[in-house]
C-alpha cells in the first residue's frame, strides 16, 4: 500500500520526463507523435490501475485512519518531511484525478488539440497529474504548498499554447490570480508551522488548534483562505475562471474543472477546519455569505448567457455554472458540521464527474459546428442536436439534468446535504444567518434548473422546438458520438448514475474521516 501511493504520485512525474526523451525504435509505431500519445495513455492508465488497487486494498472499516503512509525526513533543519497518506477524504479525490487524467489522455490520443509538439503536451498533462495527486496525498504543509503550486505552470502552458481565441490573456490572468493567492497562502502556512512548532498536518489536526492562539488562527485562516478561495474559485475571486475555461482546449477545461478546483476546497477541509477551528468559526459566516452570493451570481450569469441574442459561449456558461456549484461546496464547509462537510466532499466528486463530462461534450459540439456560440447552435441548425446527432444531444441533456441536481443522479446529494448542514450549523454559529444562507442556496438550485433547461432546449432542440428548419427539408446530420468519445465519456456517465443511486459508497468513506477531523483527531 505504501508503494502504491508513492507510485501513484511519482509515476506521472517520471512519465513526464520520459515523454520528452526519444522513443525507443520498437515503440515508435507509425510516427513519434503517435508513440508519445500512446505513452501518455499507458502512464495514466497505469496510475489509474494503481489508484484502483489502492482503493480496493484500503481498509474500509477504518476510513478515518491514515493508510498507506510514508514518512521520511527531507529537510531536517525545517522539520519538513516527505509524509504521504490517504484516508476517506482524500482517497475519492485521488481516484477521480487518476480517472479524469486517463480519460483526457485517451481522448487526446484520437483528438489532439491543435498546437505545438505532442511531446510537450503529454509531458505537461502528466506533470499536472503528478502535482494534483501529490496535493491530495501529502501530509506536510510545505509539501502541500509545493504540490499546490506544481500544477500552475503546466496549466498555464496548456491554455497559452493549445488554447483557442484570446488564449494568452486568459493564461496570464490564470497565472497571476493564482500566484498572488499562493504567495498569501504561503505566509499563512508558515505562520501555522512556526507558531505550532510542526508542519505535520496529522499532528496539527490532532492538536485541533490548541497550540495556536485565536488571533494567530484568525490571521492564518485569512491568509491561507485567500489562496484556497482563488483556486476554488470563490466569488469575487473567480473572474479568471470563465476566461481560462473559454480559451482552454477541451482536456484542459476537463482537468481544470474536474480536478484543479477541488484542490482549494480540499485545503479548507484538510487544513483550516481541523487546524484552526476558532479562526474558521470567526470567518464561517462570511465564507457562507460569499458562497451563496457565488451560487446566485453564477446562476444569473448563466441565465444572461443562455438568453437568445446574448451571443453566449456554451463553454463560458459551463464555467460560470462551476462558480455556483463550488459555492455549494463552500457553504457546506462553512457550516462546520459533519453533514455539511460530507455534503461538500460529495458535491466535489459529483462536480468533477458531471462538469468533466459537460466540458467533453461541449468540446465535441464545438469541434462539429466550429463554434460554441449558443445563438448559432440553436438558431442556425434547425432541429439542433436531437435531429443531427441524437446520441450526442441525449448525453448532453443527461449531463445537464445531472448538473441541475436531479434526484437519482450524483449532483443531488451534495447540494441537499450542504443545505441540511446550513439548516443546523455548528454550535457557536448564528442559526438565523445560516437559515438565510440556506434559503438563498435553495433559490440557487431553482436558478440552476432554469438555465440548464434553457440550454437543453436551445442546443438540443433548437429555437423552433425541434421541428425541421423552416427553410424546408431536414437538417443535415453531423457525426454522432465516436468510439473514442464513447470510451472517454461512458465511465463519467456511469459513475454519475452510480453515485446518485448509491451515495453510501462515497459517504461511507468520508463520514468517519470527517467526524474524526472535526473532533480533533478523535474517532
Amino acid at each position: 500500500m505504501q508503494f502504491l501511493l508513492a507510485f501513484v504520485v511519482v509515476a506521472p512525474l517520471l512519465g513526464a520526463v520520459a515523454a520528452l526523451l526519444p522513443a525507443p525504435p520498437g515503440l515508435k509505431g507509425r510516427n513519434p507523435d503517435q508513440a508519445v500519445l500512446r505513452h501518455g495513455v499507458t502512464v495514466t492508465g497505469a496510475v489509474l490501475l494503481a489508484a484502483l488497487v489502492l482503493a480496493a486494498g484500503f481498509d474500509h472499516d477504518h476510513p478515518s485512519r491514515m493508510q498507506a503512509t510514508t514518512d521520511i525526513s527531507w529537510i531536517p533543519a525545517l522539520d519538513v518531511r516527505i509524509h504521504l497518506g490517504t484516508d476517506g477524504i482524500s482517497l475519492p479525490l485521488l481516484v477521480l484525478t487518476a480517472l479524469l487524467t486517463f480519460l483526457c489522455a485517451l481522448f487526446s490520443y484520437f483528438k489532439l488539440p491543435a498546437g505545438p509538439s505532442p511531446k510537450a503536451f503529454v509531458a505537461l498533462v502528466l506533470l499536472l497529474e503528478s502535482g494534483t495527486l501529490a496535493t491530495f496525498a501529502v501530509l506536510d504543509l510545505l509539501l502541500f504548498f509545493l504540490a499546490f503550486e506544481m500544477v500552475l505552470i503546466p496549466m498555464y502552458f496548456l491554455i497559452a499554447r493549445w488554447g483557442g481565441d484570446r488564449k494568452q490573456p486568459a493564461a496570464w490572468k490564470f497565472i497571476l490570480y493564482t500566484l498572488l493567492g499562493s504567495v498569501i497562502m504561503l505566509l499563512g502556512l508558515l505562520l501555522i508551522g512556526l507558531e505550532s512548532g510542526t508542519f505535520d498536518m496529522v499532528a496539527l489536526a490532532t492538536d485541533n488548534g490548541r497550540g495556536l492562539t485565536t488571533s494567530v488562527q484568525v490571521i492564518a485562516v485569512l491568509a491561507v483562505g485567500v489562496g484556497l478561495a482563488v483556486k476554488t474559485p470563490m466569488w469575487p475571486l473567480h473572474s479568471w475562471l470563465p476566461d481560462a475555461h473559454t480559451a482552454a482546449p477541451t482536456v484542459g477545461s476537463v482537468l481544470l474543472a474536474g480536478v484543479l478546483l477541488k484542490m482549494g476546497t480540499y485545503g479548507f477541509v484538510r487544513i483550516l477546519l481541523p487546524v484552526t477551528p476558532d479562526g474558521m468559526q470567526t470567518f464561517a459566516p462570511y465564507l457562507a455569505a460569499f458562497a451563496v452570493v457565488g451560487i446566485v451570481y453564477g446562476s444569473l450569469a448563466c441565465l444572461a448567457l443562455a438568453r437568445p441574442g446574448a451571443k453566449g459561449d456554451l463553454k463560458r456558461l459551463i464555467a460560470y455554472s462551476s462558480v455556483g456549484h463550488m459555492g455549494f461546496v463552500l457553504l457546506g464547509i462553512a457550516t462546520m458540521t459533519p453533514t455539511g462537510v460530507n455534503g461538500a466532499l460529495f458535491a466535489n466528486i459529483a462536480h468533477g464527474l458531471i462538469t468533466g463530462l459537460l466540458f467533453f461534450l461541449v468540446g465535441a459540439v464545438k469541434d462539429r459546428y466550429g463554434t460554441a456560440d449558443l445563438d448559432t447552435l440553436s438558431g442556425a441548425t434547425g432541429a439542433a442536436l436531437y435531429g443531427r446527432a441524437p446520441r450526442l444531444g441525449g448525453l448532453l441533456a443527461f449531463a445537464a439534468v445531472a448538473s441541475l441536481g436531479l434526484p437519482g443522479l450524483a449532483g443531488f446529494w451534495g447540494e441537499m446535504l450542504t443545505l441540511f448542514g446550513a439548516f443546523d450549523p455548528a454550535e457557536g454559529l448564528s442559526r438565523p444567518a445560516f437559515l438565510t444562507f440556506m434559503s438563498i442556496g435553495a433559490l440557487g438550485t431553482l436558478l440552476t434548473a432554469a438555465y440548464m433547461l434553457i440550454v437543453v432546449r436551445r442546443v438540443c432542440m433548437g429555437e423552433d422546438g425541434g421541428r425541421p428548419h423552416r427553410a424546408g427539408g431536414h437538417p443535415q446530420p453531423i457525426a454522432d458520438i465516436q468510439r473514442h468519445e464513447l470510451a472517454a465519456w461512458t465511465p463519467l456517465a456511469a459513475l454519475t448514475v452510480l453515485a446518485g443511486l448509491w451515495p453510501a459508497v462515497l459517504l461511507g468513506l468520508t463520514d468517519p474521516a470527517v467526524q474524526k477531523l472535526l473532533a480533533g483527531g478523535k474517532s
